[in-house]
């Protein structure tokens, strides 16, 4: 069995410790918001936060999530509140949307500990974050306007 804390919610699972902490969200517990792309954790889709963190939950064995606090897409808030959430509607983000729960993680990761960014900052921190609709520069801007938002 492996406990896991999961947007403030325990879960109790029998499933193998290798199992990628992906599957374990989306087919073991039914959290589908965060996203597969690409299995080896390079495009960024499927990013959550460990411990505030945003890890790459593809390739992650769930075993290294055990007694982290994890928090994915649905935990960032209930009403899509949160500012980067605003942002991403205000600067209307997304086109195909796939890649995007893992970029606002992405965000929010970033923004917790650089909560006055410059644009460079900005680009530099979303490096690893892959659009293949190429939403960067909309990305960019939703990012420093949920910064103003935060104060």
């Amino acid at each position: 069995m492996i406990k896991l804390l999961i947007n403030n919610q325990e879960h109790n699972l029998d499933v193998a410790s290798d199992t990628p902490l992906l599957w374990v969200l989306r087919d073991t517990i039914g959290l589908t918001g965060t996203k597969y792309g690409c299995g080896i954790a390079q495009c960024g889709a499927c990013t959550v936060l460990m411990d505030g963190e945003a890890v790459r939950s593809c390739s992650l064995p769930v075993s290294q999530a055990e007694g982290k606090k994890l928090t994915t897409i649905e935990g960032l808030s209930k009403d899509r509140s949160h500012p980067l959430q605003q942002a991403w509607i205000e600067e209307d983000v997304p086109q195909c949307g796939y890649c995007q729960s893992g970029m606002i993680m992405t965000a929010a990761a970033f923004l917790a500990k650089h909560p006055k960014p410059t644009e460079e900052e900005v680009v530099q921190a979303m490096n690893g974050n892959l659009c293949r609709c190429g939403t960067y520069s909309r990305v960019r801007k939703a990012i420093l306007r949920a910064a103003d938002a935060n104060g």
